[in-house]
């Protein structure tokens, strides 16, 4: 039998358990049905989806390396991620430990396809959620162009008046005296030395460093603060002179330490093996004789004397061209398109006949409004405590929150794609997502001295003879002028494609 984790998650504060008690009763029934045991349950409450800063979902992830169970079994794939490319890092991270990432709500088949349907269905994912953000950003920027608190903590020297920001006079006297002693050349140190000395103390607490330089960099002490492009004037009232913030800002930006780096995405790191002595290939930099940057990648078996390797270095950028365009001429061929192609319209067309989601929500909604209907009788009989009045709030909450899901699954079912937009989605991704392309198709890359072997993760299958063969590999021959990497580019790379069955 196989086993598996479950992985639930909802975004903000008004929701309830009872979005996690869905979820949680979807993954159970889909497990049951998949003969699937259910060894443990990780969940993030109140957390966006848009990145992984989650307490249960990082400890998921962890726990991964124990290698205990096949499957991560999410709701549905927002739940795991509305950010693709942290998606597909993640997923790779479980897929090395032998964990594949399973949807209770969307049918995705272990297919070359259904690893595009599920880019589909992540893009969508994120989509809405980029949606949802301008909408809500919308509403924030009418709220700013009014002069209105948009929530939060409110900041030192400010209390409100409404919805209105006004000055607090005893906390705003000691942000006119930091900003005073500061341009007089007062060190922070000495600052918070003479405001403890005289009982003056922020948020019930003697002052910190980073405090009183939070202070000094916050440019709405000024009055005037930007927002992106925007530069609202109308919300916080001005504390400091404009000539004395002018002077703090200098000093502020002048006395600021370190400096910013450049990073730089080694697209196939921890993808790349020597094929000589079997041990990755690193992201490595150095400079070249005109002072330049140059980045490659070379064998950590070579560099750390673990094995009898003399494997030469490789620059990044052109080891990065040659893996990139040859997988997409070979998933660009006209035979492998057209079979993905077909099987994401047979795969959207089952959907839209089936629509699970629709139904599951439409199934809840029912059960809420039934819960909401019983107690409002309740309380027309006068049955009235905090208890009745805290569960009708969490109903109506639940409720609206199932309308609008309801709403969404019926404006993606409007919305069908045609061929041609498939077509051109694949097309587009081919060409302008190779991080994508390599974390979700490619499993392995073996590099020769005059070849190098691509490993995919999953067989494209052209026939039913072609099922036989597992995974499927590229092979690529190349000939590079590999000495002097640091000072020349390669300057010819000959290349010939075979399908190896």
């Amino acid at each position: 039998m196989k086993t598996a984790v479950i992985y639930a998650r909802y975004s903000c504060d008004n929701q309830t358990e009872q979005s996690i008690d869905g979820q949680l009763r979807v993954c159970e029934e889909y497990a049951q049905r998949n003969n699937i045991l259910i060894l443990n349950t990780y969940i993030d409450r109140a957390m966006t989806g848009t990145n992984d800063n989650r307490p249960d979902f990082q400890k998921m992830l962890k726990d991964s390396n124990r290698k205990e169970w096949d499957y991560v079994l999410v709701y549905k794939l927002d739940r795991f991620s509305r950010n693709k490319y942290e998606t597909a890092i993640h997923k790779k991270t479980l897929r090395d430990n032998g964990v594949k990432v399973l949807s209770a709500m969307e049918n995705i088949p272990d297919t070359p396809e259904g690893i595009i349907l599920e880019s589909l269905l992540e893009g969508m994912n994120q989509y809405y959620s980029a949606e949802l953000a301008q909408k809500v950003s919308r509403g924030m920027k009418e709220t700013r162009r009014k002069g209105y608190f948009q929530g939060g903590p409110l900041l030192y020297g400010y209390k409100l008046d409404g919805r209105k920001i006004v000055i607090d006079e005893n906390d705003a006297e000691v942000v006119r005296y930091i900003y005073s002693e500061y341009a007089k050349g007062k060190f922070v140190k000495q600052i918070i030395q003479e405001l403890t000395a005289r009982g003056i103390y922020y948020k019930g607490k003697p002052f910190i460093k980073n405090s009183v330089y939070n202070i000094l960099r916050n440019e709405k002490y000024s009055g005037v603060y930007k927002h992106g492009e925007e530069i609202i004037d109308n919300m916080y009232p001005q504390i400091v002179p404009q000539s004395t913030f002018d002077i703090v800002r200098a000093k502020v930006m002048k006395n600021r330490n370190g400096r910013q780096c450049v990073h730089v995405d080694f697209l196939l790191r921890h993808k790349l093996i020597c094929g000589n002595c079997g041990h990755t290939l690193n992201g490595e930099s150095g400079t070249s004789k005109n002072g330049s940057k140059v980045y490659y990648y070379k064998c950590s078996g070579r560099k750390k004397h673990l094995a009898d390797c003399n494997k030469s270095m490789v620059r990044k950028d052109v080891i990065e061209e040659l893996v990139i365009n040859t997988t997409v001429e070979k998933l660009s061929e006209p035979q492998i398109m057209d079979y993905i192609v077909n099987e994401l319209l047979q795969m959207q067309e089952r959907q839209l006949k089936e629509n699970s989601v629709i139904k599951v929500l439409e199934k809840q909604k029912r059960q809420v409004d039934t819960a909401l209907n019983n107690l409002v009788c309740a309380v027309e009989r006068g049955i009235i405590s905090n208890a009745t009045n805290k569960r009708l709030h969490e109903l109506e909450q639940q409720q609206a929150e199932l309308e609008k899901q309801i709403l969404i699954e019926h404006t993606k079912q409007a919305v069908q794609l045609k061929e041609s937009d498939i077509r051109e989605f694949y097309k587009q991704a081919l060409k302008l997502e190779p991080q994508l392309l390599i974390s979700y198709l490619i499993k392995q890359i073996k590099l020769f001295d005059n070849k190098i072997q691509i490993q995919f993760n999953s067989p494209i299958r052209i026939s039913p003879d072609d099922e036989k063969s597992g995974l499927v590999f590229y092979s690529a021959t190349f000939k590079m002028i590999t000495h002097k990497y640091a000072n020349t580019a390669p300057t010819t790379v000959e290349m010939k494609m075979e399908l190896s069955l």
